[in-house]
């Protein structure tokens, strides 16, 4: 059985790995693994980490593209290779432009798809964007829904999905939180010093283009804490957007306790997540991954798709205007009853065995 894995960004990287490494453990499975190039030196570390390598490197990024013609050029390039090797089963993974063009090249190919992270929705096609589109347009071609939650397989049904083609296994990117956050490390310079300062770190994380004009409010936010709170620091990996570089150059400074930094490699950045004291982001897997390490999060948004990490507590939205980021900052800094309870909440997304379940669901289709 040839099984095709299709991603090439960052997160997809995080949370794919796992699967590829399964995949590769099994004699009957012959795993061709894609990488789209959608997010290449960010991806490289990934691979670098997980001791992988791909069958074929489509180099997107080497050409700065428009979303719609990266994607057309993308179903070019995977036309060609999926008529080649002609797989069994394509692999894609959540909502990104790869997702969604491996989808749909399989597809017009008459390849089944697995889609893994199936089934989150916001149901506001522009929050966020373009991913809420992504994902639902490849769960129209989806043939296996793998998806992490009751909720997520209640939304699938609920959109006319047949339930025996969706399982619900939890989120590899627990799988990979877990791995990489119990491997020896020791943080190096300047870095050991910021952790091991004795100070509460928040750390920070707002990349999404929704929320570009709405950073300003969320960074003037920021600053109201520091100012009240001297116990209080931030660690800021800051997303290589320039438009989001720019909003932080003219609202939040470097120094007075905020420690603006490169994007870190997944090994560095699961272990500034399990110091810190708790999370603010406006990521996705964020929301997933932090709760396994018991860190509470404040999502800096107006929606989520992962609404069970409310619902079970590991998260609060707090908006994006500057009051309401601000009131629940503090709150989580205050009041000790509201920030164990969200640390001690049982995480939603699983614990550690979903690439496992997934692999054992696909040689059971044969």
């Amino acid at each position: 059985m040839k099984v095709m894995p299709i991603f090439g960004t960052r997160p997809e990287g995080i949370k794919m790995a796992p699967l590829v490494k399964e995949l590769q453990k099994h004699p009957e499975i012959n795993c061709v693994f894609v990488n789209s190039g959608q997010h290449k030196e960010m991806l490289d570390q990934v691979l670098d980490l997980f001791d992988l390598s791909a069958d074929y490197d489509l180099e997107m990024m080497k050409e700065k593209l428009s979303l719609s013609k990266m994607f057309s050029k993308m179903v070019e390039k995977l036309t060609d290779i999926l008529e080649k090797e002609k797989p069994d089963l394509i692999l894609v993974h959540g909502d990104t432009l790869t997702t969604s063009a491996g989808a749909l090249a399989a597809f017009y190919n008459q390849i089944p798809v697995g889609h893994v992270e199936a089934g989150l929705r916001t149901y506001d096609i522009s929050s966020p964007f373009p991913e809420e589109a992504n994902r639902q347009m490849t769960g129209v071609v989806t043939k296996y829904h793998f998806a992490a939650t009751e909720t997520n397989r209640t939304s699938l049904i609920r959109e006319g999905k047949r339930p025996e083609d969706i399982f619900v296994v939890g989120n590899s990117v627990i799988d990979a939180l877990i791995d990489v956050a119990n491997r020896p490390f020791e943080f190096k310079e300047p870095l050991n010093n910021i952790v091991n300062s004795g100070l509460k770190t928040i750390l920070m994380t707002t990349h999404r283009r929704e929320n570009l004009s709405q950073l300003r409010n969320v960074y003037k936010a920021i600053n109201r804490v520091l100012a009240e709170h001297e116990d209080v620091q931030i660690i800021f990996p800051v997303h290589k957007n320039p438009a989001v570089r720019k909003e932080l150059a003219e609202h939040l400074q470097d120094g007075n306790r905020v420690h603006i930094i490169e994007p870190q490699d997944y090994t560095v950045f699961a272990q500034l997540m399990k110091n810190a004291h708790f999370i603010l982001t406006d990521s996705g897997g964020i929301q997933e991954e932090a709760p396994a390490l018991g860190k509470p999060v404040l999502v800096a948004r107006n929606n989520t798709e992962r609404p069970e990490g409310v619902e079970a507590g590991t998260l609060r939205l707090c908006g994006t205007e500057e009051d309401s980021v601000y009131a629940s900052l503090k709150q989580l800094l205050t009041d000790e009853k509201m920030y164990q309870s969200m640390s001690g909440a049982k995480n939603p997304y699983g614990i550690g065995d979903t690439s496992k379940q997934i692999v054992s669901i696909i040689l059971n289709k044969q």
